[in-house]
């Protein structure tokens, strides 16, 4: 979802929506910041299980130390009911102090085990243990057995190893696309789930993509204005090589070169509001699907 561009209404949004649960997508996701204009995260899955019947609803990420954990916990349980049990939660611990800040959360949470507190108070929520002094446990329960498929979201082999024991699999982001050190941190996961004597973690990165003749360029003022907490002259010196740009063919090559490596999702990140991007991409996905076939 384009949840970080400007100017957004709901029109633009419940067309998003609408595509990607009309197309060959797996997934629908969306980020969350607080500290800037886009969509409040829970209020948007609400929106996003009433648009979409099919797709799954993965938030990439949630950054659990931003909220009560038993709000969390209830909300995100309300987005699985809404959806009929679609919903999967990437968690991280967030790399920007001022979203920390602009809500009151303490900067010394902002760590593996601060995340891992928050998860396990989740966790007891939707076993429906009474977790506060309440007449009843705190509901509504989660559709899906044991509360919503965790991805832990992280670039960093420490957190993925920390995360073994209690996600299921991997929300990773991939800056360059490199491809085989992305799969270096999938063997992480792979030898940290073994170890703790887990089903194979569900492997998924993800990049910004832009797809047409001003892709770079269309990626380079996404990356201006949505990496707004690093200074501009990073920003240009990262720009050139962050991301995907390019064409169909292109594209389709990339997802080619992932799936060899045993990524189960990637995660396309928008750089622009045009529906249009998400049409030539499911375009692209629909040969991909065919090709494999």
């Amino acid at each position: 979802m384009p949840v970080m561009e400007p100017s957004l209404d709901a029109a633009t949004l419940k067309g998003w929506a609408r595509v990607i649960d009309d197309g060959p997508f797996s997934s629908l996701c969306w980020g969350e910041r607080i500290a800037f204009d886009n969509p409040e995260s829970l209020t948007l899955l609400g929106a996003l299980a009433a648009w979409t019947d099919r797709v799954r609803l993965v938030t990439t990420v949630t950054v659990p130390q931003l909220h009560d954990p038993v709000m969390l916990a209830k909300g995100l349980a309300t987005g699985d009911m809404l959806s009929g049990g679609r919903l999967t939660v990437g968690l991280g611990v967030g790399g920007r102090d001022e979203d920390y800040r602009a809500v009151g959360a303490d900067p010394a949470t902002q760590t593996i085990r601060g995340m891992a507190d928050s998860v396990a108070v989740m966790k007891r929520v939707w076993a429906g243990e009474k977790v506060t002094d309440s007449v009843v446990p705190v509901g509504p329960p989660p559709v899906q057995a044991d509360g919503p498929q965790l991805l832990v979201g992280t670039m960093g082999p420490k957190t993925v190893r920390s995360a073994a024991g209690w996600a299921e699999g991997l929300a990773g982001t991939t800056l360059d696309l490199d491809v085989d050190k992305q799969n270096e941190l999938f063997d992480v996961a792979r030898q940290a789930w073994a170890e703790a004597g887990k089903p194979k973690p569900h492997l998924a990165t993800s990049f910004w993509f832009a797809i047409g003749d001003d892709a770079r360029e269309q990626i380079h003022r996404h990356l201006r204005r949505y990496m707004n907490w690093i200074p501009g002259e990073v920003v240009d010196a990262m720009a050139p090589t962050t991301g995907w740009a390019g064409s169909d063919d292109e594209l389709l090559n990339v997802l080619r070169q992932f799936e060899s490596v045993g990524t189960d999702e990637i995660y396309l990140i928008p750089t622009s509001a045009d529906v249009d991007q998400v049409r030539r991409v499911a375009d692209v996905v629909n040969d991909f699907a065919h090709s494999a076939s």
